[in-house]
């Protein structure tokens, strides 16, 4: 199992959320976050934003749907041209999963 944790422009959010659940990746987790990357915020005018607001997905998926996941994220959390700021992928290993109601281990 991987999980996957997207970070992405908050006006991409829906149109992720709706790709992944026609490509069959219903169970997503979204949190608000702020933070920078590689540009170090934006300044507009004579105003700089340190830290600006996007969305974080987290998906825990089987092994073999990892390119399909980040395919679909990739394609739809672009924007036009891609820019910086459209966000970044992580994916990382995940020992185990359970589910609370059932005690059931896995996915």
């Amino acid at each position: 199992m991987l999980m996957i944790r997207a970070i992405i422009r908050p006006e991409k959010t829906n149109a992720v959320l709706t790709e992944l659940l026609s490509a069959g990746f219903p169970a997503v987790t979204k949190v608000d976050v702020y933070g920078r990357g590689k540009q170090k915020g934006i300044t507009v005018g004579e105003v700089h934003y340190d830290e600006l607001p996007k969305q974080m997905l987290f998906l825990v998926v089987n092994d073999e749907d990892k390119n399909d996941v980040i395919s679909v994220i990739m394609r739809t959390a672009k924007t036009g041209e891609g820019h910086l700021g459209d966000g970044r992928i992580f994916v990382s290993p995940v020992e185990e999963a359970y589910t609370v109601s059932s005690g059931k281990a896995g996915l």
